[in-house]
């Protein structure tokens, strides 16, 4: 080995101090910024929005603040605005600079974790306001403080100018407009109203007295005003109930609540049951909704099965029953929510929206018997419609276990316990292999054909499946297609603590793909195959595993050439470019194409688009699906001709 050649490679491998690379606060967050907000996608923007909202939310969790306005500029960009006490202006002793320009541009910084400034704050994991600032092209905060305007600018998370004293004002408050960072989020940087509409309405219910205005300055309603919404809460999580559950039917009038404050823990629960089989359980600590569950879920199952439990063997009304009731059967038709503030939250979990905290199960379980114990004994007539609900429950649950054993034993079968419609793939690795659900055996027999058999199975599914929505658990278990989704996928089913929860350990396929016609009838199966996700495989969904497929609408074909089209619009693009003497083929369904055009279009890696559902609002979602797949007909209806706009009408 030559010199040269000698000293390149003790360049090569001398692993000094030198060559770690120190990356400031700000600058990490620009160059890993799905560690700080979750990821650069849709989601990510979005929480950009959360992240200076949860400041002025705190404030009002302080009692400072009693008005926030969000707005969606004409630009993309948000002006958050709040009534609080302002951020602090004067010299940081230690920084040397204004506390605004340190609360904007060092990562952790802030009154949140000053335990006199604030005892308990909002937000998962702290960042705050400064990785806002690091991943925006621009950024000014203004503060109206003790009569006095102040400003400050940035970009990409660097100070344009000190901050400067531009005004006087009667005002007092924070207004801060920021731009996302295009180059980071390059997905998009169009922020969706709903969403925002969503976590607003969500945050005024969680902070009752609290007024959250959205606004929409890119579009105008009928009377020319902009968009807008304001939300505001007189009673917090007991209407947060209300609006959730608003279709179902209740089989008690009341809304069960409580507020209390246990070992320093404030403890907010609200709870009603229906005439439904499912149960809706939704938590949030601090305002974020812990999707994952935790300490405060298991300690309100705790509290709600013994006192219930205690109450109903007091009663003597389980006399006559031949087995036991379980924890389970308390919870059948039940919609509760259960909100805790926590001054050190632990998280854990897969996307760390579990709590840990051990000392949040006992305060909450200790409220919620109290709680309860209380409103049994002062609503008799209520107390009796809970206990035959839950005895009805446990007679399904009963039925139910023999129907689900059915299904485990299919599922960890060898291979030849497979459904024999399954036309499964020769890979062994399941992070390689995909399934599509198929509507019917003829775009069955069509996929069949066009898929690539070395990671592509499908599992054709015979007509609409069973709208879980309506129907109990034991007739679920029972339904051959569900059963065959269960074996084809490999999962099991049911923990100690609940029946229903989904071991992904022995998941088959790491893509399970709803492949459907793209028409009235196509939507509506997607819809009831996804209620069916959402009730019973939430983990799937939220192990970001399922994907719709998206076939085409149409063929446009010229002499030789030919382009396909999703939209009528992208259909008139290519007719026009082609010029005259086209022919258009609409695709009725999946079976009307060939094989080579299936895989072309909606199969192939290459060049297909496949949509991944996520649950951006796990509470929103329960609502839509409630309402979209029960039995109530009006809210159906509006919703409906509300989003027509969006849907395909297949005349």
């Amino acid at each position: 080995m030559s010199e040269e050649a000698k000293n390149e490679e003790l360049k090569k491998n001398n692993y000094s101090a030198d060559s770690i690379q120190a990356l400031e606060g700000m600058e990490h967050v620009r160059m890993r910024p799905s560690m700080y907000i979750g990821d650069v996608g849709v989601r990510g923007l979005h929480h950009l929005v959360y992240e200076v909202v949860d400041n002025s939310i705190d404030e009002a969790m302080g009692g400072y603040c009693d008005e926030i306005e969000v707005s969606i500029n004409e630009d993309n960009s948000i002006t958050a605005k709040d009534n609080g006490r302002g951020i602090p202006v004067d010299i940081h002793k230690k920084e040397g600079v204004s506390a605004l320009e340190v609360v904007m541009t060092k990562i952790g910084a802030g009154g949140k974790f000053d335990k006199d400034s604030y005892k308990v704050s909002g937000g998962l994991h702290g960042v705050g306001v400064s990785c806002v600032n690091a991943l925006s092209n621009h950024l000014k905060a203004t503060v109206h403080r003790d009569g006095v305007i102040w400003e400050q600018e940035y970009s990409k998370g660097k100070p344009l100018y000190p901050v400067k004293r531009i005004g006087e004002t009667d005002y007092r408050g924070t207004i801060v407009t920021f731009t996302p960072d295009d180059t980071i989020f390059t997905q998009t940087v169009e922020y969706s109203y709903e969403t925002l509409s969503n976590r607003m309405r969500e945050l005024a219910f969680l902070n009752k007295g609290l007024a959250i205005t959205l606004t929409d300055k890119r579009q105008v309603d009928e009377n020319g005003e902009f968009v807008s919404e304001r939300f505001f809460s007189e009673e917090g999580l007991k209407e947060f109930i209300k609006f959730l559950d608003g279709n179902r039917e209740p089989i008690i009038e009341n809304v069960i609540a409580m507020e209390s404050e246990k070992n320093d823990i404030p403890v907010e629960v609200a709870m009603i049951y229906n005439t439904s089989y499912n149960e809706n359980l939704h938590s949030y600590v601090n305002n974020i909704n812990t999707h994952e569950g935790g300490t405060h879920l298991s300690g309100f199952r705790r509290g709600l099965t013994t006192t219930l439990k205690r109450y109903a063997d007091q009663s003597g009304m389980l006399d006559k029953l031949k087995f036991e009731v379980q924890g389970d059967d308390f919870r059948e038709g039940l919609t509760a929510i259960v909100s805790v503030k926590v001054a050190e939250p632990q998280f854990e979990g897969q996307t760390k929206t579990k709590l840990g905290n051990r000392e949040v199960s006992s305060a909450v379980s200790q409220a919620v018997s109290e709680m309860l114990t209380d409103y049994l004994e002062e609503h008799p007539d209520d107390a009796k419609t809970i206990i035959q609900k839950v005895i009805l429950a446990a007679q399904a649950r009963h039925a139910a276990t023999k129907a689900r054993e059915m299904v485990q034993r299919k599922t960890v079968m060898s291979i030849g316990g497979l459904p024999g419609k399954l036309s499964d793939c020769s890979e062994q690795d399941p992070s390689l292999c995909e399934v599509f659900l198929v509507e019917g055996d003829s775009a069955g027999g069509t996929a069949k054909q066009g898929r690539d058999r070395n990671f592509q199975a499908i599992l054709p599914l015979r007509g609409k499946i069973l709208n879980v929505e309506k129907a109990m658990s034991h007739r679920v278990f029972e339904n051959e297609e569900i059963k065959n989704i269960y074996t084809a996928l490999g999962v099991t089913i049911g923990t100690e603590e609940d029946s229903k929860a989904l071991n992904l350990e022995k998941l088959r396929y790491h893509k399970v793909v709803i492949m459907c016609d793209a028409d009235v009838d196509g939507s509506h199966i997607e819809t009831l195959i996804l209620t069916f996700f959402f009730r019973y495989m939430r983990e799937l969904i939220e192990g970001g595993h399922v994907y719709i497929a998206t076939p085409p609408l149409y063929m446009v074909k010229k002499g030789s050439r030919k382009r396909y089209a999703w939209t009528d619009e992208e259909r008139d693009e290519i007719a026009e470019e082609f010029g005259g003497g086209v022919g258009i083929q609409r695709y009725k369904g999946l079976g009307e194409m060939n094989a080579e055009q299936l895989w072309d279009t909606t199969m192939n890696p290459e060049f297909r688009t496949l949509r991944q559902i996520n649950i951006d609002n796990a509470t929103e979602t329960d609502r839509v699906f409630s309402m979209l797949m029960g039995d109530e007909v009006p809210p159906r209806r509006e919703f409906i001709e509300k989003n027509a706009a969006y849907a395909n009408i297949d005349v």
